[in-house]
């Protein structure tokens, strides 16, 4: 990772804490046991709900003001025809808007099918309410979506954010990946490192639940800072 990446990671999340205060960088990190458990592939508008309060406790949002809405997933024409390997980007797979007073936080059905990544889509549109929302930074800033992910680590949602940034899978077409999100899973691993460092924890037992490639990362960004700081 260059030097260029690693400040950027460090001072953004310095300046997230003093916008969110240490409340919310020594918050609770959830993981999928915390959050999915009971949740069935059949789960519809009324659970995707209840994910998202959870989300918005967490986060400290206002959920009684967020309107959550599904969309139709698009059809996607990278993904069709029975190819062995396709691939997917996709920044995100959610909308924010604001609506008078309100959020509309609206995300594509077919992200039901996985929780992770739909608990990383909640926590990513729940963290425009948070910045845009709370008009904390500018719609024009130029990292502004990286900024959101970032805020998702902060704010104690990092687990899925970052499990959810690459997924290789198999189904009966043959072998898919797909990318999902803005940061990808090396700043995500460094993100959590430096929120772990910063929480002054070296091994905490969250990161049991991790990918193993955003651990990875994870581990290598603390092991950094610990050199860094001796």
């Amino acid at each position: 990772m260059s030097e260029k990446a690693r400040h950027w990671v460090e001072t953004s999340v310095d300046r997230l804490r003093v916008e969110f205060g240490d409340a919310a960088l020594f918050g609770e990190v959830l993981t999928p046991g915390d959050v999915l458990a009971g949740w069935s592939p059949r789960s519809d508008l009324g659970d995707v709900e209840q994910l998202l309060e959870l989300v918005c406790v967490r986060m400290d949002a206002p959920h009684a003001s967020i309107d959550l809405r599904l969309t139709d997933e698009a059809a996607d024409p990278d993904l069709g025809g029975t190819v062995p390997l396709s691939s997917r980007w996709s920044g995100e797979a959610g909308h924010y808007q604001r609506e008078g007073d309100r959020f509309v936080v609206a995300v594509s059905r077919g992200e039901l099918r996985n929780p992770i990544s739909l608990t990383a889509t909640l926590a990513h549109e729940v963290g425009h309410v948070r910045l845009l929302g709370e008009n904390r930074i500018s719609p024009d800033q130029y990292d502004q979506e990286q900024l959101t992910d970032l805020a998702t680590v902060v704010l104690g949602l990092g687990v899925f954010s970052a499990n959810a940034a690459f997924d290789y899978h198999q189904d009966s077409t043959g072998w898919r990946t797909r990318r999902l999100g803005y940061l990808g899973e090396q700043l995500f691993g460094y993100a959590l490192a430096y929120v772990a460092h910063c929480r002054g924890e070296h091994a905490p037992a969250w990161a049991a639940h991790l990918d193993t490639n955003p651990r990875t990362y994870m581990k290598q960004g603390l092991r950094y800072l610990r050199t860094r700081d001796t």
